[in-house]
């Protein structure tokens, strides 16, 4: 693996994909009370990655001689990492790794499958194991010290928070139990009643926890400022659309307890100073990171949940921003930005916006970021109102005698997309009347169905029919095939959904069917990928033409919709 290294960016540069043993996914949900069992857990982990293929060309591992030990990792989190049938780092964790072990602001940009999520959770659990010699020696989690700083991951919705959780709990000590405790808040789970070592929640939920505690006896200000860590997971997720407001918000108050702290170390003042409760809340999105002009993610949003500052609803209009009260201080807290699509071009794209905020992090990006992974085998049809029935049925037709054809244990998946709730209710009628079982995934129904339907879609395998809902995060394993009944809408969606399949070096297949309405949009993402350049870069700046192809792939949905009805 050759590293090229322009500060403050890193990339890495591979000749070809490979497939690979490794599949950093789950086989079973995590329990909805997130006391997830480990044992279980470790056995559904390995059973998913022995049913992956067993040849790798060596370009998703990192090259011969790096392993976790020599990346920093300590012995008992080698281990365990060793028992979860995690043997090597990959090539994006072995880069970030390091880095996060010293403390460095860092973005890892990379390509779905490439292993980020144990890129920050191996480094965070291992600070948090050793952060005091006696922890060597531990066997539970009860045995690390109580009193200890914590790290945070806020994710954008229910979903991958539980999945985080249950990828930090596959990690076992000797006992057979998770080294560290990982708590989610987020959905119908409150605060925890033990405290947490890792805490995973969504914005709107940590907030809303935040501006629970009370405030005489100097909760809020004590979890500030044993926050020592933050990841911001599916970050250009984060930084834009709804969920600005809440991550600009918390990012401010962990930046004014690093200012607090800094000023009260530098003049040496008691201890007992704590942050004004009233200002932490001061703060407002500045007018060139309005996200107004941010590509927006249709993803799987929960319904709306109202961030409470002691007994009202947060308003935006407040004057303080993180620019104007900006100086010199010294540096406590750690972010980390992790996503599998960080446009960088124009000053309101994500990462326009992080680049601005946190002009010093380090960035780490993938082989193939924005980019067609060459493991995929693209198959194009465009149809016609006449014809895209009958096309759709033969495209599901071949997976499904591919996937069930015969008597082997693996049970292959098949993801059909759409691009909105009525037309995944249309597509599993289509299905159904032709015989074929099918499961149905999208927001608007109930989080406990969501779990019910992804258990056994991850388990049993079959044909998942879902909305962008299932497009960004989840990891599910043995997806062969990716079906788009209706074309992406943009070119993040596009990425994110043919990044279901050809994950962790596995190859796969993608079937497009496309219209006329959608022939600007196809035609530019095809010629990237002829000519090897990121699919971004496929798409004008020009306002005009960014609105025209969103205005046709609106069009070409209601057109969809009615055919498929």
């Amino acid at each position: 693996m050759n590293l090229i290294v322009r500060a403050p960016l890193l990339h890495l540069h591979s000749i070809a994909p490979s497939p690979c043993r490794l599949l950093l996914l789950l086989n079973r949900p995590c329990p909805s009370r997130y006391s997830v069992a480990a044992r279980p857990l470790a056995r559904a982990f390995s059973a998913a990655v022995e049913e992956a293929p067993a040849t790798d060309d060596g370009s998703f591992f990192a090259e011969e001689g790096v392993s976790w030990k020599s990346l920093g990792v300590s012995e008992r989190l080698c281990k365990a990492l060793s028992n979860a049938s995690l043997h090597r780092p990959s090539q994006v964790q072995a880069s970030c790794i390091p880095h996060i072990l010293t403390g460095n602001d860092l973005i890892i940009a990379a390509e779905t499958g490439s292993g980020k999520t144990h890129g920050y959770l191996v480094p965070l659990i291992n600070k948090l194991y050793t952060i005091s010699p006696s922890c060597e020696g531990a066997n539970s989690p009860e045995e690390v010290p109580e009193k200890q700083k914590i790290s945070v991951v806020l994710c954008p919705n229910v979903m991958l928070c539980e999945q985080v959780v249950q990828m930090a709990n596959l990690l076992l000590s000797d006992s057979g139990e998770p080294l560290l405790r990982v708590a989610a808040v987020c959905g119908r789970q409150g605060w925890p009643v033990v405290r947490p070592h890792i805490l995973v929640s969504t914005p709107a939920a940590l907030l809303n926890c935040i501006y629970a505690f009370d405030p005489e006896k100097k909760r809020r200000s004590e979890f500030l400022r044993d926050v020592k860590c933050v990841v911001f997971d599916e970050a250009d997720m984060l930084l834009c659309g709804s969920f600005q407001n809440q991550i600009i918000h918390l990012i401010n108050m962990f930046r004014f307890d690093e200012k607090q702290l800094s000023r009260m170390e530098s003049s040496a003042q008691p201890s007992t100073m704590h942050i004004n409760e009233k200002n932490d809340a001061d703060f407002e999105i500045e007018d060139d990171i309005d996200g107004s002009n941010c590509e927006e993610i249709e993803g799987d949003e929960e319904e709306p949940e109202d961030i409470i500052t002691d007994g009202s609803t947060v308003e935006t209009g407040f004057v303080k921003d993180w620019r104007r009260v900006r100086k010199v201080y010294t540096r406590s807290k750690q972010y980390i930005f992790v996503a599998a699509t960080l446009p960088v071009s124009g000053k309101k794209t994500a990462g326009g916006v992080l680049k601005r905020m946190f002009p010093d992090a380090t960035w780490v990006s993938g082989n193939y970021l924005h980019c067609y992974n060459p493991r995929l085998e693209q198959r194009w049809i465009e149809v016609t109102s006449d014809t895209q029935v009958d096309a759709l049925l033969d495209a599901v037709k071949s997976s499904y005698k591919c996937n069930h054809g015969n008597n082997d244990a693996v049970a292959d998946r098949t993801m059909v997309f759409t691009n909105t709730v009525d037309s995944v209710e249309s597509v599993a009628k289509i299905l159904q009347r032709a015989g074929i079982a099918c499961i149905p995934y999208h927001s608007e129904t109930s989080l406990d169905e969501r779990m019910r339907n992804l258990a056994d879609f991850r388990e049993n395998g079959g044909i998942l029919v879902c909305t962008d809902a299932a497009a960004r995060g989840l990891d599910i394993p043995n997806v062969s095939h990716v079906i788009q009944a209706e074309f992406a809408t943009s070119a993040v969606d596009f990425l994110h959904r043919i990044g279901r399949t050809a994950r962790a070096g596995q190859s796969g297949i993608i079937t497009s069917l496309y219209t006329e309405s959608n022939q600007d949009l196809v035609s530019a993402v095809r010629l990237s990928g002829k000519i090897g350049q990121p699919v971004e870069k496929a798409f004008s700046r020009k306002r005009s033409f960014r609105n025209k192809l969103k205005k046709r792939g609106r069009s070409a949905a209601v057109g969809t919709e009615r055919i498929l009805a």
